[in-house]
């Protein structure tokens, strides 16, 4: 299972909801976008060393998932399907979705435009 952002900061905020999800999964990786958006929204932080020391952690046991040249064919074919049917998500996002679909993970994250891609699924808390 593949970390959104939300899903990160839910886990710094000790969400219920997402840690018994976390619990239950077989697997779970960071990719590399989300921990560049959590590293950015940390810079406007008031306490940005409990934001590091999360990733820190979630890094060391979960991994950071990044993309290769197969991931490239997925981020192209998942933009062009959401351009196509006027449903475009931010780029970021793409980034997630395409390294989802190239290793057949679930992405947990509360945002629900990962619905329209095919061949994703999300998870929800």
């Amino acid at each position: 299972m593949l970390l959104d952002t939300n899903a990160i900061s839910a886990i710094g905020e000790k969400d219920g909801g997402i840690l018994r999800i976390l619990a239950a999964a077989d697997a779970v990786a960071l990719p590399f976008i989300a921990v560049a958006e959590f590293r950015y929204g940390l810079l406007g932080s008031s306490r940005p060393e409990c934001g590091l020391l999360l990733l820190e952690r979630l890094t060391d046991s979960a991994g950071v998932c990044f993309p290769d040249a197969e991931t490239l064919g997925h981020y192209a074919w998942i933009s062009d399907h959401l351009k196509r049917k006027g449903r475009p998500i931010p780029h970021n996002d793409i980034w997630i979705a395409a390294l989802a679909r190239q290793h057949s993970m679930k992405i947990l994250s509360r945002d629900n435009h990962f619905d329209s891609i095919q061949g994703i699924r999300r998870v929800g808390w």
